[in-house]
């Protein structure tokens, strides 16, 4: 397993050699930094915690986070991830180029927000007739049961918050990378908001760092 943290950062699309038109999605990956080395030995398994998105004040930032991150002589972080991968030791960079162009990856990331919907738009339910005056449209419609047994049963789809749950996008094709501007692109669309942080895994195996 190998992974990185990033920032979407909104779509575009692009011309393949043969005139194909792509579109892919644009993710500043990393540099993320590797905060703590998790052992087995000591913690029961291997990990590395790792930090993205520099904090810029450190009045915002908690006295133990501070201590956390002063182990490494690092910057705060806003967002932290453990992942299980190795080759790399505390206070190391992670940067985009342990990913190629072609691989496969999973993007994890929390989605947009839509507040409290219907069931037509959370659960795709056909809705009532729109004319001759049903008075019918968009409600959920029969419940199904009658004095037996009395209630509804759980998990019926009905009426709720939507989004804002966490997603992952699971084997999409990284179309390229461009190390020197820490920049993936991602074939397609990948979950959450312009600007939010998403995680990038791939089971390929990532090379031992040297030294």
């Amino acid at each position: 397993m190998k992974g990185i943290l990033g920032k979407k950062l909104g779509m575009t699309q692009v011309f393949t050699e043969d005139g194909r038109l792509i579109p892919v999605t644009v993710i500043e990956a990393g540099p993320a930094k590797v905060l703590q080395k998790k052992e087995k030995e000591i913690d029961g398994y291997d990990a590395l915690q790792m930090g993205f998105d520099m904090i810029r004040k450190e009045k915002n930032v908690t006295k133990p986070m501070l201590g956390h991150f002063g182990k490494t002589k690092s910057s705060a972080y806003r967002f932290l991830k453990e992942i299980r991968m190795d080759g790399f030791n505390a206070g190391d960079d992670i940067t985009v180029g342990i990913f190629s162009a072609g691989e496969k990856v999973s993007v994890t990331a929390t989605s947009k927000g839509k507040g409290f919907q219907g069931v037509m738009k959370r659960h795709n339910y056909k809705g009532g007739p729109g004319s001759h005056g049903s008075m019918f449209n968009r409600a959920p419609g029969s419940m199904g049961q009658s004095s037996f047994p009395s209630r509804v049963f759980k998990g019926k789809a009905l009426p709720g918050h939507m989004g804002a749950a966490q997603v992952t996008t699971k084997n999409i094709e990284v179309f390229d990378i461009k190390e020197d501007q820490n920049l993936m692109l991602i074939k397609g669309a990948v979950p959450g908001a312009n600007g939010s942080c998403v995680l990038i895994l791939s089971k390929a195996p990532v090379a031992v760092k040297e030294g």
